[in-house]
């Protein structure tokens, strides 16, 4: 399990391609990879992956096709950075939400706006995924932790602050990339549960887009 507070941005150094896998490895910053043990688990972008391997501060995974497909894993290239947070102990700080790291989809960056102090962030989910996404929600984005703001149909905007933007890749983040999404887990529950009881769920799927 994971907190969805993002623990720092890590590097990738090398990807290794073989038929159905690929073969990562990430470069974690100082004395973040202490203490880790072959077979640990870290989220990468959100996704949890197996460590395989360690050579100091490096650390190896393999992700299979499913991952790279259903995630954005498969577009890594070296050099790409990206977040990463570890695995939750017993006794940590919930920071965030918990999270499984099992990616339900992605989204697409459609928006980018700037206003002082603060980031506003406007995606686009598969329509599948909507009846999820709720004003006030939870969602991760990437393996951050994230309250959603407004929703207009199958797109939904995060108010991103500085201390999100320093501490995480959406920094660096621009209009028409992909990200990794992780659905709240109670929210699911609750709507696939009133959807199979006959109600209609959420009602984002008839809210009007705005216009920009």
């Amino acid at each position: 399990m994971f907190t969805g507070i993002v623990q720092g941005i890590a590097v990738v150094e090398e990807v290794t391609a073989a038929t159905g896998l690929s073969s990562f490895a990430i470069s974690l910053p100082d004395n973040s990879a202490e203490d880790i043990t072959i077979g640990a688990s870290v989220a990468i972008n959100g996704t949890c992956l197996t460590v395989t391997r360690q050579i100091g501060n490096t650390l190896f995974f393999d992700a299979m096709q499913e991952t790279l497909t259903l995630t954005t894993l498969g577009a890594l290239q070296p050099g790409h950075r990206i977040n990463f947070e570890r695995a939750a102990r017993i006794g940590d700080e919930i920071g965030g939400h918990l999270l499984s790291g099992h990616i339900h989809t992605t989204a697409n960056v459609v928006e980018i706006l700037r206003p002082e102090n603060n980031v506003t962030i406007w995606l686009d989910v598969p329509d599948q995924w909507a009846s999820y996404i709720f004003p006030k929600g939870y969602i991760a984005i990437n393996g951050a932790s994230l309250t959603i703001g407004e929703v207009a149909g199958n797109r939904f905007n995060v108010h991103l602050i500085p201390e999100t933007l320093r501490a995480t890749t959406f920094g660096e983040i621009e209009k028409g990339m992909a990200v990794n999404i992780e659905i709240d887990s109670q929210t699911q529950t609750i709507v696939d549960t009133l959807a199979r009881l006959g109600y209609s769920g959420n009602d984002s799927q008839n809210r009007p887009i705005p216009s920009r």
